[in-house]
């Protein structure tokens, strides 16, 4: 059996999920794509190739192999995209909290199926059908839930908007004994620099008192004013909308002192290390077409 244990999003790392590109499929027709960075993509004929996509990953593995990180992959579905193990579900404390994603991805949880198996099943929560939300919006913090929503009146028009306010509930009624804090991000259907897809992609925590973080992700400046305040102006790194749009926000931590990210994130990662960090750098700059990165792709199950 796996003994889930999730507390925060930067305990030493010891078993997780981490998606795969080995059957991605062909490139979407542009009324698929589900979000504007992959619609940019599609359209500029750059959407990112099965084999370097795969390429990417494996440098993941391989760093989580070096850690002694047990990972589990999905099973492959033919011509389906299964990169972002963290959209489809996600752990907090013991319990393992399945999304209601997007209809169109329902076979993505299926493929993990053999690493449910060996959950608790008494753990494992389904949330009502209300609920919308994906693991790229939710962040365990210590005695916090970090949630990114949107509950603007026009959510049904945005594909961007993946959690709503019911979720946010839900999640208090789950952990009443945490403080459950949501944040309104800012969508756009069309405009990538204009999206903050998840609350990932334009804020993390990193070691255990630090963030990286994007003001113009949040749509309601006193909330980012909130986090500015809690992790305290000198422990932060702000990104620019660039940096923002090509995913700086949404690396991993392996533990408070070791973080992947991607190699061509110079000024992140001078920062980290000038701050002490080990950081360990991949190529993931294919993967990043899709608006994800590192956070994206991995689902951790057990951290110490």
């Amino acid at each position: 059996m796996l003994e889930l244990n999730i507390q925060n999003e930067t305990s030493r790392l010891r078993a997780v999920v981490l998606g795969t590109a080995e059957s991605n499929g062909p490139t979407p027709k542009l009324e698929e794509a589900y979000d504007p960075k992959s619609r940019e993509h599609i359209i500029a004929g750059t959407y990112p190739k099965i084999d370097d996509m795969v390429m990417e990953m494996e440098a993941v593995a391989a760093v989580f192999e070096k850690y002694n990180i047990k990972v589990f992959r999905p099973n492959a579905i033919k011509d389906y995209n299964q990169i972002f193990a963290r959209d489809i579900a996600f752990v907090i404390e013991d319990k393992f909290i399945k999304s209601n994603i997007l209809p169109d991805r329902e076979r993505e949880i299926e493929a993990i199926q053999h690493v449910i198996d060996q959950i608790d099943v008494k753990k494992i929560i389904t949330l009502p059908e209300a609920c919308h939300v994906e693991g790229g919006d939710v962040m365990p913090w210590n005695d916090y839930i970090f949630v990114g929503t949107y509950s603007g009146e026009d959510y049904p028009d945005y594909i961007t908007a993946r959690t709503n306010k019911h979720a946010v509930e839900a999640l208090r009624e789950l952990f009443p004994h945490k403080k459950v804090k949501a944040f309104e991000l800012r969508k756009s259907n069309t405009v990538a620099k204009e999206n903050a897809l998840h609350l990932d992609c334009c804020f993390q925590p990193i070691g255990t008192n630090k963030a990286i973080l994007h003001k113009n992700g949040f749509l309601i400046e006193e909330e980012y004013n909130w986090l500015v305040t809690f992790f305290g102006k000198e422990n932060i790194f702000e990104i620019t909308k660039d940096e923002m749009y090509h995913m700086n926000s949404n690396v991993f931590s392996i533990s408070p002192e070791v973080i992947i990210s991607e190699r061509n994130f110079t000024r992140l990662n001078k920062w980290l290390r000038a701050q002490g960090f080990t950081v360990e750098e991949v190529p993931y700059a294919e993967i990043a077409k899709q608006e994800g990165l590192l956070r994206c792709s991995t689902m951790p199950l057990i951290r110490d």
